[in-house]
């Protein structure tokens, strides 16, 4: 599994619960140094280790995780494309696996509003890019304001 979370005290909350349960795990955040990474990299990819923790930030560019079935988001991140991109470290050539992703969300956090405000960011996306519909059909201008402003 890769583990995802924008908050490293978040992702060390994680590395206490897998060492108490006898988990191995790699981990990346932005600290690590490009050799501990390929290093924590290569690690994962040869199946010693049941997960990897990454701080979403740090894992955006140059990782090829093809050996994860799982993808958990554990805090969402405002821009969506953010998170497509993390998950999208186990869809590369090579995948031969099926890859499940998750978020985890708790209901009446900020965290659920950054997920409506991301579903809004990505009707809007989904409007420009569509050729046969005009831009921005169903939202109105107070949620059109609320995204781009």
């Amino acid at each position: 599994a890769l583990i995802f979370s924008q908050f490293t005290e978040h992702l060390a909350l994680i590395r206490k619960a897998l060492d108490e349960r006898g988990f191995t795990y790699e981990y990346l955040d932005g600290s690590t140094p490009a050799k501990a990474r390929q290093t924590a990299v290569d690690r994962f990819q040869s199946g010693s280790a049941n997960a990897f923790l990454i701080s979403l930030k740090a894992g955006g560019t140059g990782l090829n995780l093809t050996a994860a079935d799982y993808v958990i988001h554990m805090d969402p991140w405002w821009n969506p494309a953010v998170e497509d991109q993390a998950t999208d470290r186990a869809h590369r050539i090579g995948q031969t696996n099926p890859v499940s992703a998750y978020k985890l969300i708790t209901t009446g956090t900020v965290e659920e509003r950054i997920l409506a405000l991301q579903r809004r960011k990505k009707a809007v996306i989904d409007a420009a890019l569509d050729d046969g519909e005009p831009m921005m059909r169903g939202l109105s201008t107070d949620e059109i304001r609320e995204v781009i402003g």
